[in-house]
């Protein structure tokens, strides 16, 4: 039976349904993270489930308490998310508290990325 919510009361289902919705089709996989764990919520049919998630989840829960404070008194303004291009597709990274959510997508706008982030970002609590 799959989760439907995390320890922190996290509903997954509003963020697979949310993600979903937003991005389409692009949508390749949702991970849910914090510093200690990783849960891979949604991934796209036509992908490969052998993804090593603990590298990727390792490298961007390390943001969790560093990307904010790093970023403080930036003339660019507050930090809000990652996004990360790759070879076939991105990944946006959204942290809140002590947990996150990466998402991967094949190509989409930066308009897309926002709404995304807005989106996961409300949904976090």
């Amino acid at each position: 039976m799959p989760i439907s919510s995390t320890s922190e009361g996290v509903p997954l289902d509003d963020l697979i349904g949310t993600c979903r919705a937003i991005i389409g089709d692009n949508l390749r996989s949702i991970t849910y993270f914090t510093e200690s764990s990783h849960t891979q919520i949604y991934l796209r049919s036509d992908l490969d489930q052998d993804a090593d998630l603990a590298g990727f989840t390792d490298l961007e829960s390390r943001g969790l308490a560093g990307a904010p404070i790093a970023y403080r008194g930036s003339e660019l303004g507050n930090y809000l998310y990652t996004i990360r291009a790759f070879e076939f597709g991105y990944l946006l990274r959204v942290l809140k508290n002590n947990q996150g959510v990466f998402i991967t997508t094949d190509n989409i706008t930066l308009q897309d990325f926002s709404e995304a982030y807005l989106a996961i970002k409300q949904i976090l609590t």
